[in-house]
């Protein structure tokens, strides 16, 4: 991975458009999220009044509205306290007379939620699922030569139908696709790699052809796989005769000394399928595929390209705090970055598919993924109002839909990704057992169960018992389209549903904060593969799978703070995660660094030194990197450390040398006579200094020091800028307590997208260039408009001496 140049990737994942199979020729997706038309609440006499109703203002996709607040404990704490509603979307567009005898499509990547689709007032469909991608056909209703009008209406009135905040519109990217009557669909296309080995590798290719004519059309299908340098190291082709409706065609082939795809080297190939007729192309699409073998193993963990691999992995969740759900691309980078750095090597995408672009940032930057479909089934979970736990939930949700549309919406989540090399297992559920949330059993009544809703058994809620045959029915749907990766689904309630076979319908098994159990079952069921699906942040976590080879994850809850589930009014989002919600470290991020990363490091942190300990599940929050305490006092210093000694300094003078291995739970520690200055900890490996971490004393708040990871951008293009802000003393050193209201001003072709401080319970509205800092510090989302100039950007806090970042579009 040190060969990668993470701040391009964003634009790789434009460039390689994900999750549809991407054509470079005829049949290309073009993005369609430009000037769209948007009203905020229902139109009363619906399709028929897009064009009389007045108020709409023009936004530009993808677009959550939710996020634009206000924050009000009048909606629940369970979507962010923000709101949902319904809202109506419309764009017009030229037809065009090259589409005669064409198909043309939209494709929506994900629409939050209930949406429903029409072109020029005739209706296509309605999608209730906010988190999968779909398409229509446009092509009977179009004007060729004139204007065209799509709209949307998004359906979002039951705001606490999610456990997390969800968002509401178009947060997605939309797209056109015109194909030839013969032709491949989007997800038509499946590459997998059954033998793999270092020396040689068997590479398959399905293609299914539609044939919408009436006629049969004689095609010639054509395979290219494009290795290092656009060299072809596969290259097939064959003539079939394509009858009306659906045509396999296969392909296969060995390859000799494949470029292996793994995490620490992501080697990808170039896929290319063309169809040819009459001597000229008229489809073509490309897909960035990877050559690698997986498995997991009942009593050896799991092995990726036959190399034993722990999954050193975190749950993540859709929003980017300031910016909802609508993420760019390049936040993610920026995210990706920082986890991998810390030694993550694997994401749980909780607890829906995500955004198309995201499962490419996974392939080219090393991450496994566990693709998930569903948070409930038939029966609706607690959706929390008042705060987590608190007063009467609501239960609305997917649950509503589940009957209708389970079996479609998880296939539809494996065709569209299962191309991707990065995704190791589909979930087809998050804690659906939860016990008494809403399934129930005798077997409550009894035992250890550290999740549990209500007491012991309650008969007025569904059996468990209807777990298992909708396990098997999501499992068929499953394998129906892809045998090449295992299912799985996170379970909370193991102990009830063992009890009723739900764990034996699974290929591997999940168990949510359940460590205890990992003995005792694996013994009791010898066939079943266990995993850590979800998991708190304490070590005893981690040692449950670091010393039982059995045991191949870990799963954190979570990698980055998000929305939602949320406690009492004022807090509005969940600080769970390893970095907060501006992508800011926290310091629970270099206790977990120490136990994951290869690459020396040493943290230090301040605390009072108090009666108890913070090492509980829920960890090192108040390893704080902090040295300004009253004149006298005593301070506990802790050292977040994955070498084996670590030696403190105070103002140039050893305070003594610690053993990791020795340190009570592995992190050395100091009981230190505060004196300002600097304190220093160097970590020594074999006696070899190998790294530093230090803090100092801050002065008062005197500057502002902006610093952007992106200021040269293209014209063609809109790009982010991502401008970290920090308050510091007249020395540069940070302060951390500092909370000064910082003002952003822009000139040039440029807007403020967001401003995020990474605060969980802060109600300023997102919409303005007004922010608090918190822990002297801000993050800045600066959008180019793709027009040529300069953008200066001026962040400004009172008194404080101003700071400036200059940005570039060519």
């Amino acid at each position: 991975m040190k060969n990668i140049n993470y701040s391009l990737l964003f634009l790789f994942s434009i460039l390689l458009l994900p999750g549809l199979l991407k054509a470079q020729g005829p049949g290309k997706p073009v993005l369609f999220n430009a000037a769209w038309a948007f009203h905020k609440g229902d139109i009363s006499t619906g399709i028929s009044g897009i064009a009389t109703e007045t108020q709409w203002r023009t936004v530009d996709l993808p677009h959550d509205w939710s996020i634009e607040g206000p924050f009000s404990n009048e909606w629940a704490s369970a979507t962010g306290y923000l709101p949902g509603g319904i809202g109506w979307y419309k764009k017009s567009f030229a037809g065009n007379n090259a589409w005669k005898g064409k198909q043309v499509y939209i494709y929506f990547d994900g629409v939050y939620k209930n949406s429903e689709v029409w072109i020029n007032g005739h209706y296509l469909g309605k999608r209730p699922n906010g988190f999968i991608s779909f398409q229509y056909e446009l092509s009977k209703y179009l004007n060729l030569n004139g204007q065209n009008t799509i709209a949307v209406k998004v359906d979002h009135n039951e705001f606490a139908d999610s456990r997390w905040y969800t968002g509401s519109g178009i947060y997605r990217n939309v797209y056109i696709i015109v194909k030839d009557p013969v032709h491949i669909a989007p997800w038509d296309v499946a590459f997998s790699t059954p033998d793999v080995s270092a020396d040689k590798a068997t590479v398959k290719i399905n293609v299914s052809i539609t044939n919408s004519k009436t006629t049969d059309a004689s095609v010639l299908v054509k395979v290219n796989l494009l290795g290092e340098k656009g060299k072809a190291v596969v290259s097939l082709q064959k003539q079939v005769i394509v009858k009306p409706g659906k045509h396999e065609v296969e392909f296969d082939q060995q390859i000799s000394s494949p470029q292996l795809w793994d995490t620490e080297k992501p080697d990808l190939y170039k896929l290319l399928v063309s169809l040819n007729r009459n001597g000229k192309q008229t489809d073509e699409i490309t897909h960035a595929v990877g050559i690698r073998s997986i498995r997991f193993d009942k009593d050896k963990g799991f092995f990726l390209n036959d190399k034993s691999t722990k999954l050193k992995g975190v749950c993540i969740h859709d929003d980017a705090g300031a910016l909802g759900v609508a993420v760019p691309p390049e936040v993610w980078v920026r995210r990706l970055k920082l986890l991998k750095d810390a030694g993550v090597n694997s994401l749980r995408l909780s607890h829906n598919p995500h955004a198309d672009y995201l499962y490419d940032l996974c392939d080219k930057m090393g991450f496994l993924v566990m693709d998930e479909a569903f948070d409930e089934w038939e029966a609706g979970k607690n959706k929390w109002v008042a705060g987590w736990n608190v007063g009467t939930p609501s239960k609305n949700g997917y649950h509503e839909y589940f009957k209708e549309w389970a079996d479609r919406d998880v296939t539809d989540m494996v065709l569209r990704a299962r191309n991707h090399p990065s995704i190791i297992m589909w979930s087809i559920g998050n804690e659906i057992d939860y016990p008494n949330d809403p399934y129930t059993h005798e077997v409550l009544n009894t035992g250890r169960n550290p999740q549990i809703y209500g007491k012991g058994y309650l008969p007025d809620h569904p059996a468990a018992s209807g777990l298992t045959p909708i396990a098997k029915q999501l499992v068929k749907a499953v394998k129906a389209v892809d045998q090449t990766r295992p299912v799985t689904a996170a379970l909370a309630g193991v102990v009830m549903s063992n009890e009723v076979g739900y764990p034996d319908v699974l290929d591997v098994v999940g168990y949510n904060y359940q460590e205890y159990r990992y003995p005792e079952d694996h013994k009791k069921y010898p066939n079943r593969i266990i995993y850590g699906s979800e998991n708190g942040m304490a070590q005893q976590a981690w040692n449950a799978v670091d010393s039982n080879e059995y045991i191949s994850a870990q799963y954190l809850w979570t990698g980055i703070d998000y929305l939602g589930e949320a406690g009492k009014w004022p807090q509005r989002s969940n600080g769970a995660g390893l970095i907060d919600l501006a992508g800011f470290k926290k310091p629970e991020y270099f206790f977990r660094q120490s136990l994951w990363s290869d690459t020396p490091m040493a943290y230090i942190g301040a605390r009072p030194i108090t009666g108890t300990d913070d090492r509980g599940i829920w960890s090192h929050r108040t390893a704080e990197p902090v040295w300004n305490w009253q004149p006298g006092s005593k301070v506990k210093v802790d050292c977040f450390t994955n070498c084996q000694e670590t030696e403190l300094f105070l103002n140039g003078k050893s305070l003594g040398k610690q053993v990791r291995s020795t340190a009570r739970g592995r992190v050395p520690s100091w009981e230190v006579d505060y004196q300002p200055g600097e304190l220093l900890v160097k970590g020594y490996n074999n006696g070899v200094e190998v790294c530093t971490n230090s803090i100092k004393t801050a002065g008062d708040a005197y500057q502002l020091n902006a610093v952007a990871d992106n200021t040269l951008f293209s014209h063609n293009t809109k790009g982010l800028s991502q401008i970290e802000v920090y308050i510091t003393d007249k020395n540069g050193n940070p302060v951390f307590t500092a909370t000064d209201e910082i003002t952003v001003s822009i000139t040039g072709p440029a807007k403020l997208s967001g401003l995020e401080s990474g605060s969980n319970s802060s109600h300023e509205s997102y919409q303005s260039n007004q922010r608090k800092a918190l822990h002297g510090r801000l993050l800045a989302y600066v959008q180019t408009t793709g027009k040529p100039g300069v953008v200066q950007v001026q962040f400004s806090a009172g008194n404080l001496k101003s700071s400036a970042i200059t940005l570039t579009v060519k």
